[in-house]
């Protein structure tokens, strides 16, 4: 028990371990990882709708100049490394009238908004705003129609940067490595500048730009990394693997690079939370025993589980913490660091 306390005080006095520590425990108390698999299954269902949108506006605006058409394409299914190739041959056009496009994308866009709804159902839980306090069935649509409007405006972004990444020529300069590092730093940033807006759209609650840019810049670069690894895997792992598996194999490659990516996602939300709600330290047996003290930033988390449950705004919810059955003995003084337990969420209202 003295090796546990000792490895306690560590991880509260130092905040490279204690932070990332607590991130995980509320990664674990917020079961992010069925909400991640939450947000796989709608993007799964979402992504080949909004291709179909892709193909059909590529397919309207660029009519005259097929080759061009084509490349723009290929750039925006590069983003997918795992399954680009084979989303690229399964991935037809609209066809038929006026009439029934426009009833085949409002569709689509319609279907298409299941992505958007799980994203504001996992931010509002990890974010821990009440279900009073949430956006309607109405307004969180309207709001899901606007992340689908920044994903599409990210999407011509990052279709624009590869086109540019891929030119041998650029206004008569040659450019070769330059192109790509300018390229994958671009993308980071457009990948930093979405997920900081993604979250401020989806999450009912005002959130600080500055405290989320930190985790954000970390998530971009965590996704650009997770775009290499499924370059290199698909040019020296899957040569062939598509003849053998077929459609069974762009299934699971698609499900497994969107639950990384929604991973990637979520871990980043969490981290801002922890940081902004003042989550850590946590004490280091929280989820393994009822024979523990509680830390103040304990207290605070299971406080904000209670008040995001709350479903109308004059329900009252107070949290009461008996003393812990034969609890250890608290850590030494000097390993609680902790912060003031002001501001701690009261009765249905959330902090901050």
């Amino acid at each position: 028990m003295r090796l546990l306390e000792r490895a306690d005080g560590f991880q509260r006095r130092h905040r490279w371990v204690g932070l990332p520590l607590a991130v995980l425990y509320k990664f674990y108390d917020d079961q992010a990882a069925y909400l991640a698999a939450l947000l796989a299954y709608y993007g799964f269902l979402s992504l080949f709708p909004l291709l179909l949108i892709l193909v059909a506006v590529l397919s309207t605006f660029l009519s005259g100049d097929p080759a061009l058409r084509q490349r723009v394409l290929d750039s925006a299914l590069r983003e997918f490394p795992v399954i680009g190739d084979q989303l690229e041959k399964n991935i037809h056009s609209f066809h038929g009238s006026g009439a029934a496009l426009a009833v085949g994308i409002a569709g689509t866009v319609y279907g298409s908004l299941g992505v958007a709804q799980a994203a504001q159902y996992a931010l509002n839980k990890i974010w821990a705003v009440p279900r009073h306090a949430r956006p309607d069935p109405f307004r969180s649509r309207l709001k899901g129609l606007l992340f689908l409007l920044v994903l599409a405006l990210g999407l011509c972004a990052f279709t624009l940067l590869s086109v540019a990444g891929s030119q041998t020529f650029l206004f008569g300069a040659r450019l070769r490595g330059g192109a790509w590092i300018a390229a994958a730093v671009g993308s980071v940033f457009l990948n930093t500048l979405l997920l900081i807006l993604s979250y401020r759209l989806l999450t009912h609650r005002t959130l600080p730009p500055r405290q989320l840019l930190g985790v954000a810049l970390g998530a971009a670069f965590a996704w650009q990394g997770l775009q290499w690894v499924g370059t290199y895997y698909v040019s020296h792992v899957l040569r062939g693997a598509t003849a053998t598996y077929g459609m069974f194999g762009i299934v699971l490659g698609l499900l497994a690079w969107l639950y990384t990516g929604a991973l990637i996602f979520l871990l980043a939300a969490e981290a801002g939370a922890v940081r902004v709600m003042r989550l850590w330290p946590r004490s280091l047996l929280t989820p393994f025993t009822d024979r523990v003290h509680l830390s103040p930033a304990d207290r605070r988390a299971y406080r904000s589980y209670a008040a995001t449950e709350v479903f109308k705004g004059f329900q009252k919810i107070q949290v009461h913490f008996d003393t812990p059955p034969h609890a250890h003995p608290d850590p030494p003084p000097h390993a609680h660091p902790d912060p003031p337990p002001d501001a701690e969420p009261r009765g249905g209202e959330p902090s901050g």
